[in-house]
């Protein structure tokens, strides 16, 4: 081949590579909705847009103030903000494509018009018991919890297909919407099992943590970023983003603070925020942005479909719980001890709105979470079933490691209860396990590879207690 047929084929390759790049280019401009490169609104709220050179969009009131702005005279409008290359040739715009093109993440997917919105089939609709055998499959134990989150999802998307079919019914039943408080200890399962729910379902989650929550105008994030992730994770479409889950972690540190004076911008005032999006409201929420500014697309998300599911540790609660179950003691042969609760590991399943509104949530918040759920405290027998019974357990993903080195990875029973026992002394729940297995499998993975000739490894109890090593056989 000479240089002349070889030229050739380069830009033959080259023509074909910008018509696929071309292709794309329309297949996503088709597919999410043009914004204004000044005010940042999109085409549905802002109308038809002019399109320029180099990805550049501009709504007609925008083009219609610059144009005002040049007849005046006088005005220079590459400093305006958002109008760095107004002064440019129109030619050169193309060459700048990188720097006037909208960001994928801050485009928002069109509504579709010609296709109504779809609707909820009832057929997609799982039943209570087979959401938990497939919660079964993946959480060990909780199974009081799992029960009740079956149901309330249940009846949650039957709400909303209701909504879907009645929309025209006057006469409909309104079902008012039934959002989850989850109450238990640190590493009991809260955030595992809402990330499972979500991906049994196939609907968008967003984990948002109350911790960075703050009233309007103070120094955080808004109330509204909570929505913005919701959307981020449904790849910015709107309709997907209304029928989600939304889990909002650490909920107990948004409590009343107790003896202050000053004004409680993370607390009270955030759980009063929370009131209208847990109800179901209309909110505006920055797209591909947890805040509001003037460079940040807004768009309109109706939160009356979304399920709303709360979660946290709530230090300090069964101490409030204790106290209101030692009021009723009494003496005599018929009489409780006082110390009778002490003892008890599952005395959060005890919990009452009155306990949660003495550790400082207000009652119209816990009014829109109606159903409260309490995880138990993880056992040295169920730590061990969490080591090697769930689908994705962590000895499952060890020894899958280990198969592609073509060695077989066995844990004694008694090394099990090892773990186990050790995990309890960190009283961090089940995510104390993976950072003890890291801590003894760092030396096995790393000499393993070295000899090609070991076939099996068995991880010994007196390996654990420093007392050996594991038992190694090699093959044939």
């Amino acid at each position: 081949m000479n240089d002349k047929d070889f030229l050739e084929e380069k830009m033959e390759d080259n023509k074909i590579q910008n018509s696929d790049i071309d292709k794309e280019k329309k297949e996503d401009e088709s597919e999410y909705e043009k914004i204004c490169y000044v005010c940042r609104r999109p085409e549905s709220k802002a109308g038809s847009m002019v399109s320029m050179p180099g990805g550049m969009n501009l709504c007609h009131d925008c083009m219609q103030k610059a144009f005002d702005s040049v007849t005046q005279g006088g005005l220079d409008l590459s400093k305006l903000p958002g109008m760095p290359y107004m002064n440019l040739n129109l030619n050169d715009l193309g060459s700048l494509n990188k720097d006037l093109e909208i960001p994928k993440k801050q485009k928002i997917k069109k509504r579709s018009d010609k296709e109504p919105q779809k609707q909820l089939e009832r057929k997609d609709i799982p039943a209570p018991h087979t959401v938990r055998q497939k919660l079964d499959e993946y959480i060990i134990g909780q199974e009081q919890a799992k029960k009740a989150i079956s149901v309330a999802v249940y009846n949650h998307y039957k709400r909303v297909y209701l909504a879907d079919t009645a929309q025209n019914d006057e006469d409909a039943v309104q079902i008012e919407k039934s959002n989850i408080l989850m109450i238990g200890p640190t590493g009991s399962g809260k955030t595992y099992l809402v990330k499972t729910l979500a991906r049994l379902l196939d609907v968008p989650l967003a984990i948002a943590d109350a911790t960075s929550l703050t009233e309007a105008g103070y120094i955080g994030d808004d109330i509204e970023s909570v929505v913005s992730k919701l959307l981020s994770a449904a790849d910015n479409d709107v309709e997907r983003a209304e029928r989600g889950i939304i889990f909002i972690d650490e909920i107990d540190k948004i409590a009343k603070k107790k003896n202050t004076s000053s004004r409680d911008v993370s607390g009270e005032s955030v759980q009063q925020e929370l009131l209208k999006l847990l109800e179901g409201s209309t909110v505006e929420v920055p797209v591909g942005a947890n805040q509001k500014n003037a460079m940040t697309p807004m768009t309109t998300v109706r939160t009356e479909n979304i399920l709303f599911i709360c979660g946290g540790a709530f230090p300090d609660l069964e101490d409030i719980i204790k106290e209101r179950l030692k009021e009723k003691t009494s003496i005599g042969f018929s009489s409780e001890l006082k110390d009778k609760y002490d003892k008890d590991a599952n005395i959060l399943s005890r919990v009452t709105n009155e306990d949660l509104k003495k550790f400082g949530m207000i009652p119209e918040f816990l009014g829109r979470l109606p159903i409260t759920v309490t995880l138990e405290t993880l056992t040295k027998e169920l730590l061990v079933r969490v080591l090697n019974e769930p689908r994705n357990a962590i000895l499952k993903q060890y020894q899958k490691l280990l198969e592609l080195d073509e060695v077989k990875l066995v844990f004694e029973d008694e090394a099990l209860e090892w773990i186990a026992e050790e995990a309890l002394k960190k009283k961090t729940g089940a995510r104390a396990l993976r950072a003890i297995i890291e801590s003894f499998m760092l030396d096995i993975m790393y000499e393993i590879p070295k000899d090609p000739n070991i076939g099996s490894v068995i991880i010994t109890r007196a390996y654990l207690d420093k007392n050996g090593g594991p038992l190694i056989q090699m093959r044939g």
